[in-house]
C-alpha cells in the first residue's frame, strides 16, 4: 500500500506540489492566527459561588451560608470536589469538576442547583457566580501613581531613551525617531522638568480618589475589551457617605432607627411622571431627587420626624454626615512608597492571552490621557513577556534545530540540491502541524512548541534516508551502464530507492507516532500540561510520515540530479567507517564477551536510577516572582499595612527588581479568595541581564594561569555568570565562603513564615489544591480547636525533623478574636424585647447598614448608617448603647447583654463540607518525593491522629502521587504499542526482540545523563522516555533493514554459503550502510542539542524532556552498532557451516 502510495504521487507530481503549496499558504495563515500563551491553562474546571453577608463573621457565614451552598453542591453532575471558605462578611464556594467538562455546562448546572439553594440562606444574601476564568486568568496588573508633573505640560511630555531627548509635542521630534519615542505622563521622584527646569507639581489625588478614578473610570472599558472576564480592583479607599448616630440625642428626640431609614431612602431617589404633550413636542417628567456627592446638606435637611411642638426635626440634628472610606478588606502598595489603588485585568477562559494582555494595555494607555494631571499607570505584571520569552526560546531552538539538519545533509551527501529536499519537507511539515493547532484551537505555548521541537529531528528521518538511498541507487546505475548495462529511467532509478526503503521508513515514524498516543491517558494537572506537546508532536511526526511518502520522492525526482557522490568518496563516510570498521570486527570476533559486557552497561543503569530524586515538576522560571508570607491571622489592617510597605521597601533595593506592587487580603474579585492574613506582592524582575549581579564560578581550571585558561573562559565557561532566581530568593555562597543574602533573607521577620512561588504557579495552586506552597497537610475533622492544635503540632514537627524543611507554618483556625456579645433572654424578655430586637441594634449600630446609593453621575457610593467610633471602640462604650423597647423607652445595651472575648476562627475552610486545617511547608535542597516520604513518617510517629479525624497530603506532591499512579499504566501501554506496532511491521517476533534491544541500552544513557545533570525525576523526564522509546524502536528498525537487506540479497545471489559469507553481509549492512544510520541518528541528536542548552524561560522543562532523549539515543546507538550485528549473526549462524 505504501508502495503504491509513492509511485501514485511520482507519477502525478504537479499534484502533489500543488497540494504542497496549499499546505504551506494554510500554514502560514494558520501560524499568523494562532493563540499565544506562556504554559498550558492548568486550572480545573471549576466554578465558584461567591456570596456576600455584610457584617458577619466567619462562624456566621459557615453556618448559614457556606454549608448550605457546599452540600447542595456536592449533588451537582460530574463535580469531584467541593471546597469552601467562609471569611469575614464574605463566602466563596469553590465547585471542582472531572476533566474534560465543558466550563459553560458546569455554570448552567451550578445555576440550577443554586436555586434550590436560595432558600436555605438568610435574607438578602444573593449568591452568585465568579468569573468565567481560571487560575491563570490574571494576566495583567497595575497601579495608579501620583506623581510629579510638569506645570506648563500638565498631558505629558515625550521622550527619546536612546538619545535622552525630551520633546515637548510628538511631532517636533524627527520624523524618523518618533515611533521610538515614549509618552512620560509623569515621575515617580520630585524635581524639575527635564524641558524647562522648572520644578515638578505633585498631583493632587489622594487614595479615594484613585479608587474612584479605577472603579469608575477605568474598569469598565478595559472589562469591555474583548476577551476580558472582568477586572477587580486593588487597594485604595471606596467612599462612603455615612450617618454617625448619637444613641443619646436619639432618645432625646425621639427619634428610632428606622425612622433614620426611612427618612435618607425617601429623600435619596429619582421618579418619572410619565409624558406630557405640549405644542407638538412631547416632554418626558422626571422629579430629580439624588442626592450628589457635593450637596450633602440635601441629605442632612431631611425630616425624620416631628417633635412635641410639631417642629420638623431633620436628619443634622440628629446625626452628623460625612464621607469616609468603607471597611477595608484589602490593601495595596508599591515600591514600599505607601498604599495605591490599581487593577487586575482577569483574561476570559479558553481566550488568547496575548492577544488580549495586548488590546487591554492599548486600551488602558488611551485611557491614561483622560487621567487627571500627574497620575499615571505603571504595569506591575504582564504575562505577554512572559509569554514572548517562553515562545523566543522555543523559537531559537527551532530555528537551531533547522540548521542543525540542513549541516548534517551537506555535510554527508556534499549534495545542496538533495539538501533541498529536507529543507523544504521540514518547515511544510511544521506548518501542516500549525494547521492542526489552529483547527483544534490549540494555544502555541511552552509545551505545544516543545511537541514540534522534539519532532524536528525525527520527522525528517524519512526524507533523510529516501534522499540517500536514491544517492546509492543512482550510483549503482551508474556503475552498472558503464558497466555495458541498458540505461534506466532516473525517475525509475529514484522510485525503486523510495519503494525499497518506504514501507519500513513510513512505520518506523507511524511507531513514533502512536508510541506517543498513551500520553493523552494522562489525567487532571498532569494530562493538561503534556496533551498539548503530545497533539504537536503527533501531528508533527503524521505529517512527517505522510509527506515522507508523498512529496519527498516527488522532490527527489525533481532535485536529485547531476553527479552524485558515491558513499566511498565522501570524506566524513570514510572517517566513520574507519572509526567503526575495528569495532565491528572486535565484537564478532569474540560475540559472547559483547554480549556480557553489554549486560554489565545495562546493569549499570541501576546506580544513577536509584539516586535519582523525585518531583512532579521542575519548576518554570517565569521571570517575576510572588513572595507570600503568612502572619498572623487576628492582624489588623494597620499593622499588615505596616508590614506590607516594610517588606516591599526592602524588597525594591535589590538590583534585579523593577517593581514591587504588594497586597493585603483581596482584590474585588471571585478568583482572589485572600484573607486580610495573607500578603501577596508581585516582584517584578529585570529582564536586562546588565541589571542582574554577577557571582564567580568555580572550575577545575580556575586556579591556571590566566594565559592558559583564557580559551576556555574566552569561549565555553566564563569565569561570571548572572545569577540565578532561586539564588536572587535564596542568596548564595562564593567560592571564598562570603555569603550574599538573598529576598528571603532581608524580610525574615519572627512570626512570619515565607514562600516564593511564581505567579501563575501560585494562582493555579491556590485555585486547585488551595495550598500556595509545594507541600501542604490538610487535616480533616469537626472540632477546629483540635485541627489548630493538630495543624500547629505537624509544623513544629516538620520544621525540627524533617531536613530540607524551609519553613512550616500552620494554619490558625482558631488564631482570631471574637467579641462576643451574649443576649440575656430573660432581661430582654422583662422590656417585651426579643433576641432579634437587640441583635438588630447591634448588627447596625456597631457594624453598620447600608440603606441607601448616592448616584453621582456614572459613579455609585453607599449610604450606610452606624454608631459613633467612641461607641464601638470598647465594651464600655458599647455598653452605652440604648435599645428601644415596644413602649417607647430606651434601655442601655449593657442591662440587656453580657460581653465576652474569645479565640476564635479568622477564616474557616472546609473540603467537601468537611472542616479543614492546613499547614504551608515551602522545601529547599531536596526533592519533593523523598521529603514527603520522610515527612510522612515523622508526622505519623509525632501527631497520631483521634478518631474522626484524617490527613491528606496535597500541593504539588497530589500532582507526583496521581502522575505516577498514571505512569504505572502509560509506560508498559507504551511498550505494549510499540511491540504491536513492530509486530505488523516485521511479521516477526525475532525481528522484535532484536528491535527492542534498543530499550534497555537508551535507559543506560537516559539515566546516567540525568544523573550527572543532576535531575530529579519529573513527569517532564518520563514524557522524555516514553518518547524515547519510540525513537529506539525507528533507529532499531532502520538497523535492522539494512542488515535484512543485505542478508536477503546475498541469499537471492546464492552468495550466503558459509559463516565468513554471513559476517560479509552482516559488514555490508552494518559498516557500509554506516552513512544512512550515522545521519538519521545525528539529526536526531544534534537536532536535540539546542533545547538541552537552552538558558530561556521554559529551558528548565525542556531541557529535562530532552535529556533522557540525547542520552538514550547516543548511549542506544553505539550499542546498536556493536550489538545487533553480533545478536544477528548468532541468530542466522546456526544453518550455516564455518567458513
Amino acid at each position: 500500500m505504501v508502495a503504491t502510495v509513492i509511485e501514485w504521487s511520482v507519477r502525478n507530481r504537479s499534484l502533489v506540489a500543488l497540494l504542497g503549496i496549499g499546505l504551506a499558504l494554510l500554514g502560514i495563515w494558520s501560524a499568523k492566527n494562532l493563540r499565544l500563551d506562556a504554559i498550558p491553562d492548568l486550572s480545573d474546571v471549576q466554578v465558584i459561588v461567591v456570596s456576600e453577608y455584610p457584617g458577619q463573621n466567619p462562624t456566621v457565614v459557615e453556618d448559614q451560608v457556606t454549608y448550605p451552598l457546599a452540600t447542595a453542591m456536592l449533588s451537582v453532575p460530574g463535580s469531584t470536589t467541593v471546597r469552601g471558605i467562609s471569611m469575614f462578611g464574605l463566602s466563596f464556594v469553590y465547585v471542582l469538576f472531572e476533566d474534560g467538562t465543558d466550563l459553560y455546562w458546569a455554570r448552567s448546572r451550578v445555576l440550577e442547583y443554586l436555586n434550590y439553594a436560595r432558600d436555605r440562606l438568610p435574607r438578602g444574601v444573593e449568591p452568585k457566580l465568579g468569573p468565567d476564568a481560571t487560575g491563570v486568568g490574571w494576566v495583567l496588573q497595575y497601579v495608579l501613581f501620583p506623581g510629579w508633573y510638569c506645570p506648563q505640560h500638565p498631558r505629558g511630555i515625550w521622550r527619546d531613551e536612546e538619545q535622552d531627548r525630551w520633546y515637548a509635542k510628538l511631532d517636533e521630534a524627527p520624523t524618523e525617531r518618533r515611533e521610538k519615542l515614549q509618552r512620560v505622563r509623569g515621575f515617580e521622584e520630585p524635581g524639575t522638568c527635564p524641558l524647562d527646569g522648572t520644578p515638578l507639581v505633585a498631583a493632587e489625588q489622594d487614595l479615594a480618589d484613585l479608587r474612584s478614578l479605577q472603579d469608575w473610570f477605568l474598569r469598565y472599558p478595559l472589562a469591555a475589551v474583548e476577551g476580558v472576564s472582568e477586572v477587580a480592583s486593588i487597594g485604595g479607599f471606596v467612599r462612603e457617605v455615612r450617618v454617625v448616630l448619637d444613641p443619646h440625642v436619639l432618645h432625646a428626640y425621639g427619634v428610632a432607627l428606622d425612622d433614620i431609614v426611612r427618612a435618607v431612602e425617601r429623600s435619596n431617589n429619582d421618579v418619572g411622571g410619565a409624558v406630557v404633550e405640549r405644542a407638538e413636542h412631547e416632554y418626558m417628567v422626571r422629579s430629580r431627587g439624588y442626592i450628589r456627592l457635593g450637596q450633602l446638606d440635601d441629605l442632612g435637611n431631611a425630616v425624620v420626624g416631628r417633635g412635641n411642638n410639631g417642629v420638623p426635626i431633620l436628619l443634622r440634628q440628629v446625626a452628623t454626615i460625612e464621607v469616609a472610606g468603607e471597611m477595608r478588606r484589602g490593601v495595596g502598595e508599591y515600591n514600599g512608597r505607601g498604599e495605591l489603588a490599581g487593577g487586575v485585568v482577569v483574561a476570559r477562559f479558553g481566550e488568547n492571552a496575548y492577544k488580549v494582555i495586548r488590546d487591554a494595555k492599548e486600551r488602558l494607555f488611551e485611557l491614561e490621557e483622560g487621567l487627571p494631571p500627574g497620575v499615571f499607570v505603571v504595569i506591575t505584571y504582564d504575562r505577554s513577556a512572559l509569554i514572548e520569552r517562553a515562545v523566543d526560546t522555543l523559537r531559537e531552538a527551532l530555528i537551531e534545530e533547522l540548521a542543525v539538519v540542513v549541516v548534517v545533509c551537506l555535510l554527508f551527501l556534499l549534495h545542496l540540491r538533495s539538501a533541498l529536499v529536507v529543507v523544504l519537507v521540514l518547515p511544510l511539515g511544521l506548518l501542516a502541524s500549525l494547521s492542526v493547532m489552529q483547527l483544534l484551537g490549540i494555544n502555541a505555548n511552552i509545551m505545544s512548541l516543545g511537541g514540534l521541537a522534539l519532532a524536528i529531528g525525527v520527522m525528517v528521518d524519512s526524507a533523510i534516508v529516501m534522499v540517500e538511498n536514491a544517492h546509492r541507487h543512482l550510483h549503482m546505475e551508474a556503475q552498472r551502464v558503464a558497466a555495458g548495462g541498458e540505461p534506466r529511467s532516473r525517475i525509475d532509478v529514484v522510485l525503486e530507492a523510495a519503494v525499497e526503503v518506504g514501507p519500513s521508513l513510513f512505520f518506523s515514524l507511524l511507531i513514533i507516532t502512536l508510541s506517543f498516543l498513551p500520553i493523552f491517558t494522562l489525567g487532571e494537572q498532569s494530562g493538561r500540561l503534556f496533551k498539548p506537546l503530545a497533539y504537536t508532536k503527533t501531528f508533527a511526526m503524521a505529517a512527517g510520515s505522510i509527506l515522507g511518502v508523498t512529496l519527498v520522492p516527488v522532490l527527489m525526482v525533481w532535485l536529485i540530479r547531476g553527479r552524485v557522490q558515491p558513499e566511498e568518496h565522501n570524506p566524513f563516510n570514510r572517517l566513520l567507517v574507519r572509526l567503526y570498521e575495528p569495532a565491528f570486527w572486535a565484537a564478532l570476533r569474540y560475540p559472547w564477551l559483547t554480549v556480557a559486557i553489554v549486560l554489565l552497561v545495562g546493569a549499570s543503569a541501576l546506580y544513577p536510577f536509584s539516586r535519582l530524586g523525585e518531583e512532579f515538576m521542575p519548576a518554570l522560571d517565569e521571570g517575576d516572582l510572588l513572595y507570600m508570607p503568612t502572619t498572623d491571622p487576628s492582624v489588623n489592617v494597620t499593622k499588615s499595612r505596616e508590614l506590607l510597605q516594610q517588606t516591599d521597601k526592602l524588597l525594591k533595593l535589590f538590583p534585579e527588581v523593577r517593581t514591587v506592587h504588594g497586597k493585603i487580603g483581596r482584590a474585588e474579585t471571585a478568583t482572589d479568595p485572600a484573607p486580610l492574613s495573607m500578603v501577596e506582592t508581585v516582584v517584578q524582575l529585570h529582564t536586562d541581564p546588565d541589571r542582574w549581579r554577577k557571582r564567580s564560578v568555580q572550575y577545575f581550571f580556575s586556579d591556571w594561569p590566566w594565559w592558559l585558561k583564557w580559551p576556555l573562559t574566552a569561549s565555553f565557561w566564563p569565569e561570571q555568570r548572572k545569577i540565578t532566581t532561586e539564588e536572587l530568593k535564596l542568596g548564595w555562597v562564593d567560592a571564598d565562603g562570603t555569603r550574599h543574602p538573598g529576598l528571603n533573607d532581608v524580610v525574615h521577620f519572627p512570626g512570619v513564615a515565607n514562600a516564593w512561588p511564581y505567579p501563575i504557579e501560585n494562582r493555579i495552586n491556590m485555585l486547585t489544591t488551595g495550598i500556595k506552597t509545594p507541600v501542604g497537610v490538610k487535616i480533616l475533622g469537626a472540632d477546629l480547636a483540635v485541627l489548630s492544635d493538630l495543624a500547629e503540632r505537624t509544623a513544629v514537627a516538620l520544621q525540627e525533623r524533617v531536613p530540607g524543611t524551609l519553613s512550616a507554618y500552620p494554619d490558625r483556625t482558631v488564631g482570631g478574636y471574637y467579641l462576643d456579645i451574649d443576649v440575656n433572654r430573660e432581661e430582654a424578655a422583662r422590656y417585651g424585647l426579643t433576641v432579634g430586637d437587640v441583635q438588630d441594634v447591634i448588627q447596625t449600630a456597631i457594624g453598620g447598614r447600608e440603606i441607601s446609593t448616592i448616584v453621582n453621575g456614572l459613579e455609585r457610593y453607599p449610604i450606610a448608617i452606624r454608631y459613633a467610633r467612641e461607641l464601638r471602640e470598647d465594651p464600655e462604650g458599647l455598653r452605652q448603647i440604648l435599645v428601644r423597647t415596644p413602649t417607647g423607652e430606651a434601655v442601655p445595651l449593657g442591662q440587656l447583654v453580657t460581653f465576652a472575648v474569645r479565640p476564635g476562627p479568622p477564616m474557616i475552610r472546609s473540603e467537601n463540607a468537611q472542616r479543614t486545617a492546613w499547614v504551608y511547608v515551602d522545601i529547599a535542597g531536596r526533592d519533593l518525593g523523598g521529603y514527603v516520604r520522610e515527612a510522612k513518617q515523622v508526622i505519623a510517629e509525632e501527631v497520631p491522629l483521634p478518631p474522626g479525624y484524617s490527613r491528606v497530603w496535597s500541593g504539588r506532591f497530589e500532582y507526583l502521587e496521581k502522575a505516577n499512579q498514571r505512569l504505572m499504566v502509560v509506560v508498559p501501554l507504551t511498550l505494549l504499542v510499540v511491540v504491536v506496532l513492530l509486530y505488523v511491521a516485521n511479521g516477526s517476533w525475532f525481528r522484535v526482540g532484536v528491535v527492542l534491544l534498543a530499550v534497555p541500552f537508551s535507559l543506560v544513557g537516559a539515566f546516567w545523563l540525568l544523573w550527572l545533570l543532576d535531575y530529579n525525576l519529573s513527569l517532564a523526564v518520563w514524557v522524555g522516555v516514553i518518547a524515547l522509546l519510540g525513537i529506539d524502536a525507528e533507529t532499531g528498525q532502520i538497523m535492522l533493514l539494512y542488515l535484512e537487506n543485505a542478508y536477503r540479497q546475498r541469499r537471492e545471489a546464492g552468495m550466503l554459503r558459509t559463516r565468513g559469507d554471513l559476517l560479509e553481509a552482516i559488514h555490508a549492512g552494518a559498516v557500509q550502510r554506516i552513512r544512512p544510520k550515522f545521519m538519521t541518528v545525528a539529526t536526531d541528536l544534534l537536532a536535540l542539542m539546542p533545547l538541552l542548552w537552552a538558558t530561556g524561560t521554559g529551558a528548565e522543562v525542556t531541557r529535562r524532556l530532552v535529556a533522557p532523549l540525547v542520552g538514550g539515543i547516543g548511549v542506544s546507538f553505539v550499542m546498536e552498532l556493536l550489538v545487533y550485528p553480533v545478536v544477528f549473526y548468532l541468530a542466522r549462524r546456526r544453518h550455516l557451516p564455518a567458513s
